[in-house]
């Protein structure tokens, strides 16, 4: 191993779909340094955890229900789903299974996710030091910059700054509705004190860890415990093909990337197909494992396929049509590619509003007709600003993966005393 000597880490994941491929990329860093890894995970990241090389073991908690977020218009439903399936729900049995992980083999330092809260009860129980992993950009409220979740852009003076803290405040008062008392019956059960919010477990943090580039975070007053070290690119186990083959000709190739996991948007594939199939394009659309590619009628234009190799197509692709999520942005705009986004949730609309405001791309209504979705495909590759744009936040991404600022975080495993790096 080349660096600094060997550690031991316990790396504590939940399935969130799209964050996988990242949280895991970290974990195959890690082991590749040489360092001893275990990864503990829900079930369906078993076989995926034991390619990167580290020793698994699996939650013996979990969910009882789907987290079906698609399906939700009421914010509170929504709020109360999200802490039942990811944050107060599991909480109890990921502290006792990190426990018993800790006590199997006292690690020098546990790396969690904002969903596994109980992994960081545990570790302050056994006063381990734990990072905390954010695989998208910063999701915690900051002052002067507007909150996560409702795609707000930034809003200058006296009144930004009111909406930004009424903003910021009601999104906490939600998540720690139905999150704070089972979480803190958690913490005191395992000897400690109950907190306010749900963002003062994770700012007990040793670091957070914010796996995007700063140049694409809007600007705030970031904890000190921030670092910004810049997202990993890794494709999905799932996104393998034996060749890249897309239609033939030399038209602009549009690549359609949506969700990996499913978010209802069949419908949403088809209408860009239909798009497509109006435009002098070449088109390339990867339905991804939840959405069977047979469901899809497309164009003479258009190839449809469950998967392909992400970066193979973005080096001859023009744009990129996607529903925001954040490796599929991060990627993107590493190739220089300009992107439509048409979001469905969760973290999307927040990065479809950085998108926007750093000119690297459109965004268009989930639900928008055909019409609509091309004519933005057609307003995007007209323009070489937004490809100009992309490709400047493509060279501060690439900068930043290559500058492995994020294993040289993890590897110092010193108290946090420098200032953090902010956009």
């Amino acid at each position: 191993m080349s660096g600094p000597q060997s550690h031991h880490y316990l790396v504590a994941l939940a399935d969130g779909g799209g964050t996988v491929p990242a949280e895991l990329g970290v974990v195959r860093r890690l082991v590749e340094r040489g360092h001893r890894v275990t990864a503990l995970v829900d079930e369906s990241m078993a076989g995926a955890s034991r390619a990167t090389g580290a020793a698994v073991r699996t939650w013996g908690a979990r969910p009882s229900t789907e987290f079906r977020d698609w399906a939700i218009k009421n914010p509170l439903e929504l709020a109360k789903s999200m802490s039942e399936h990811y944050l107060s729900g599991p909480a109890a049995g990921h502290a006792a299974d990190t426990l018993a992980a800790i006590d199997g083999g006292r690690p020098d330092l546990i790396v969690t996710t904002f969903f596994t809260l109980g992994a960081m009860i545990a570790a302050e129980a056994r006063a381990v030091p734990f990072d905390v992993l954010m695989p998208n950009v910063y999701i915690a409220p900051v002052p002067g910059r507007p909150p996560g979740g409702a795609g707000m852009r930034p809003m200058r003076g006296p009144l930004g700054a009111m909406r930004d803290r009424m903003a910021a405040a009601a999104t906490t008062r939600l998540l720690d509705r139905y999150t704070m008392d089972p979480l803190n019956a958690v913490r005191v059960r395992h000897g400690l004190d109950p907190i306010v919010h749900v963002w003062d477990q994770v700012h007990r943090a040793r670091r957070e860890l914010v796996l995007t580039t700063a140049e694409f975070e809007f600007d705030g007053e970031f904890p000190p415990n921030v670092r910004f070290v810049g997202p990993v690119l890794d494709d999905p186990a799932w996104a393998v093909a034996e060749r890249f083959d897309p239609p033939p000709g030399d038209a602009p190739l549009v690549l359609v990337a949506l969700s990996s996991t499913f978010q209802n948007h069949a419908d949403c594939l088809q209408r860009i197909a239909d798009a497509l199939g109006t435009l002098p394009v070449r088109g390339y659309l990867t339905t991804g494992p939840s959405i069977p590619p047979e469901l899809i009628d497309a164009p003479v234009n258009t190839v449809v396929v469950a998967s392909a190799p992400h970066r193979e197509a973005m080096r001859r692709a023009s744009l990129v049509v996607t529903h925001g999520g954040h490796g599929t942005v991060m990627k993107a705009l590493a190739a220089g590619l300009p992107l439509v986004v048409l979001h469905h949730g969760r973290d999307q609309a927040d990065n479809a509003a950085r998108i926007v405001k750093r000119g690297a791309g459109v965004t268009v209504p989930r639900r928008a007709p055909a019409d609509e979705i091309a004519a933005a495909i057609e307003k995007v590759l007209g323009h070489e600003r937004y490809r100009a744009a992309a490709a400047r936040l493509g060279e501060a991404i690439n900068r930043d993966v290559a500058a492995n600022a994020l294993l040289a975080e993890l590897e110092q495993l010193a108290p946090v005393t420098a200032p953090p790096r902010s956009p």
